[in-house]
C-alpha cells in the first residue's frame, strides 16, 4: 500500500518537511507552551480561576456573540456574493473591492469609526436612541463590530463556488416545473452548503479573537460588555499571569471544540452534497 500518491511533481519529502517544521514553529509551539503553562497551575487552581464569575461572563459574551455574528453573516454574505456573481451593473467592481475593506482596515480604526457611528451622539446611534435602543457600550455593539469584521469571510468563500455553478442546472430545474425560488433552494443552495460552513468557521474564528475593533464600541464594562481577549490583557497588565493563562486555555479549548464540530459537519456536507 502506497502512503503517498505518485506524482510527476518532485520534492514531496522536502516540502513535507518544511510544512511540518513551519506548522510546528508557528502554530503548535505557541499552543503547546500555553497548554504547558496551564497544566502547571494545578487542577484546583485552574478550576478556581476558570470559574470566576467575571471570566465566565467574558467567555459567554465572546463566544455567544461571535456565534450570533457569524450566523447573521451567512445569509447576508450569501446575498452579497449572489449579487456580485449573478448581476452586471455599474460599479460592481468597486463594490467587490469594498468587501475587502475590513481585511485591510486597521482594527483600531474600524473600532473608532464604528463607535463614532453607533455612540449615543453618533449618526446612527442618535437615531437609535430616539427609539430607545442603545447600541454602543452594550453587547449589541460587540455584535455589530463582529458582523463588520466577519462579513468578508462569508462572501469570499461563497463567491468562487457560486461562480462555478452551471446555470444549466437551474434551467433544468425550471424545465421540470420548479419555480425560481425553489430552484435556488433545492438545486443551488445544497451546492453552496460546504462553502457556507467554511465561511462560517472562518468568520467565527476571526470574531472570537477580535480585539481592536471591539474594545472601543463595547465600553468594556465587567459582567456586561467585557470580551475575553480584553480580560486576558487586563490580567496581564495586573501581573496576574495565572488568571490570564486560565482564560486563554479555556478560549483555546472551547475554540478547538467548536471548530472541530464545524469541520465534522462540513465533511458530512461534502459527502452529502458533493463538490461543484
Amino acid at each position: 500500500m502506497r502512503l503517498v500518491t505518485p506524482s510527476v511533481i518532485p520534492g514531496f519529502r522536502i516540502t513535507m518537511a518544511f510544512t511540518l517544521a513551519y506548522l510546528f514553529a508557528i502554530v503548535l509551539l505557541p499552543i503547546g507552551a500555553l497548554v504547558v503553562k496551564a497544566s502547571s497551575l494545578g487542577f484546583s487552581e485552574f478550576v478556581t480561576l476558570a470559574g470566576d464569575p467575571r471570566t465566565l461572563a467574558a467567555l459567554r459574551l465572546s463566544f455567544l456573540t461571535s456565534m450570533a455574528a457569524a450566523a447573521f453573516n451567512v445569509p447576508f454574505g450569501l446575498l452579497v456574493a449572489w449579487v456580485l456573481v449573478r448581476y452586471d451593473f455599474p460599479g460592481r467592481k468597486l463594490l467587490d473591492a469594498m468587501i475587502d475593506l475590513p481585511f485591510a482596515l486597521p482594527t483600531a480604526v474600524a473600532g473608532i469609526a464604528l463607535t463614532a457611528l453607533y455612540a449615543p451622539n453618533g449618526y446612527i446611534g442618535a437615531l437609535a436612541a430616539k427609539a430607545g435602543i442603545k447600541i454602543a457600550f452594550t453587547p449589541f455593539g460587540v455584535f455589530v463590530a463582529l458582523v463588520f469584521v466577519g462579513m468578508p469571510f462569508i462572501v469570499r468563500t461563497v463567491q468562487p463556488v457560486l461562480a462555478e455553478v452551471d446555470r444549466e442546472i437551474e434551467e433544468a430545474a425550471a424545465t421540470l416545473g420548479a419555480g425560481r425560488l425553489r430552484a435556488v433552494i433545492s438545486v443551488v443552495l445544497p451546492i453552496l452548503v460546504p462553502s457556507l460552513l467554511t465561511g462560517y468557521a472562518l468568520s467565527l474564528a476571526r470574531a472570537i479573537g477580535e480585539y481592536g475593533s471591539v474594545i472601543f464600541i463595547a465600553g468594556n464594562i465587567p459582567y456586561v460588555s467585557e470580551i475575553a481577549p480584553l480580560l486576558i490583557v487586563i490580567k496581564l497588565e495586573e501581573y496576574d499571569y495565572a488568571g490570564a493563562t486560565a482564560v486563554a486555555a479555556l478560549m483555546l479549548a472551547i475554540s478547538f471544540a467548536m471548530l472541530l464540530a464545524i469541520n465534522l459537519i462540513q465533511a458530512f456536507a461534502r459527502r452529502r452534497y458533493g463538490r461543484v
